[in-house]
C-alpha cells in the first residue's frame, strides 16, 4: 500500500471520527440522550476506528504504531475481538509468537464462529508449521453464509494443504477459490502451478504459471524460481536463464536464489 493512499484511507477515518464527535456533540445537549447504551456504542465505535487504522499501519509496515492504535482500541473496548485477531497477526509478523497465540485463542473464545478470526488464525497456524491443523480453521471461516471472500479461505486451505503434502485436497481447495473468486485470484493460480509442478503435470503447471505472473508487478522470488525450474525440467535453457537473471537482478539475496547458487533444483 503507497503512503499516498494510506494517508488518504486515515484522513478518510478522521473524518468520519469528526463527524461521530460532531454527532455525539449534538447528543450532549439532550441530557435524555445520554445512557449506559449511548456511553457503551461510544466506546465500540473508538475501538473500531483504532483498529482499522491498525490495519493500515500494519499493513503500510509499521507495526509499532498498529500496536498502539491496537491497545487504545481495546483500551476502549477489551470485548472487541477484531482488534485482538488484528493485534494476533502483527505479534505473528514480529515473531512473538506466545503473544499471537494468546490474542487469536482470546478471540475465538468470543467470536468462535467468526470467518475473519478463523481464516487469520489458521494462516497463522500453516506459517507456523501446523499445516494440517490450520485446516479446519478454514473450513470454519466458509461455514459463515455471509462471508464475503470464501475465494480466500479457499485459496489459504489449497496454500497450506498444499504444504503439508496433501496434493488431492491442495487442487480441489484451489480450483473452488479460482471458480468462486470475483477478482483474477493470482495467489490461487500460482498455488496451482506449484501444484501441477509437483504432479510432473509440467503444462498445466505453465499454464498457470503464466497467468499468475501476467497479474504481478513485479514478478515474485518464489513465481521466478518456479518458473526457472519449470523450464529446467522441459529443457528450456533460454527460457531458464530468462528467470535466472530476474532472480539474480531482483531478489539477490532471496532464499530461492541461494538455492540456485547451491544447484538445489528440487
Amino acid at each position: 500500500m503507497s503512503v499516498i493512499s494510506l494517508r488518504g484511507r486515515v484522513a478518510g477515518i478522521f473524518l468520519g471520527l469528526l463527524c461521530a464527535m460532531g454527532a455525539q456533540a449534538q447528543y450532549d445537549f439532550n441530557p435524555s440522550q445520554t445512557s449506559k447504551s449511548q456511553g457503551a456504542s461510544d466506546q465500540r465505535t473508538r475501538a473500531k476506528i483504532h483498529t482499522e487504522l491498525a490495519a493500515l499501519y500494519f499493513q503500510a509496515g509499521n507495526p509499532a504504531v498498529a500496536l498502539e492504535e491496537l491497545r487504545i482500541a481495546l483500551s476502549a473496548d477489551s470485548s472487541y475481538y477484531q482488534a485482538l485477531g488484528i493485534r494476533g497477526l502483527v505479534h505473528a509478523s514480529l515473531r512473538e509468537y506466545a503473544k499471537a497465540d494468546d490474542d487469536f485463542r482470546r478471540a475465538l473464545d468470543m467470536a468462535p464462529n467468526d470467518p475473519e478470526v478463523n481464516n487469520n488464525y489458521g494462516w497463522y497456524l500453516c506459517d507456523t508449521g501446523k499445516e494440517r491443523q490450520s485446516i479446519a480453521y478454514f473450513l470454519n471461516a466458509l461455514k459463515h453464509p455471509l462471508y464475503e471472500t470464501p475465494d480466500r479461505a479457499y485459496t489459504n486451505a489449497g496454500t497450506c494443504a498444499l504444504k503439508a503434502g496433501d496434493l488431492d485436497g491442495a487442487q480441489n481447495y484451489l480450483l473452488k477459490a479460482l471458480s468462486m473468486a470475483r477478482d483474477p485470484a493470482m495467489p490461487a493460480r500460482l498455488q496451482l502451478a506449484k501444484l501441477f509442478f509437483q504432479r510432473g503435470n509440467f503444462d498445466e503447471s505453465r499454464v498457470y504459471l503464466t497467468e499468475a505472473l501476467r497479474m504481478m508487478e513485479p514478478p515474485t522470488a518464489d513465481a521466478l524460481w518456479l518458473g526457472l525450474r519449470l523450464e529446467r525440467r522441459q529443457g528450456n535453457r533460454d527460457a531458464e536463464a530468462g528467470y535466472a537473471s530476474q532472480l539474480r537482478s531482483r531478489y539477490p539475496a532471496s532464499a530461492e536464489y541461494q538455492e540456485f547458487l547451491k544447484g538445489n533444483f528440487e
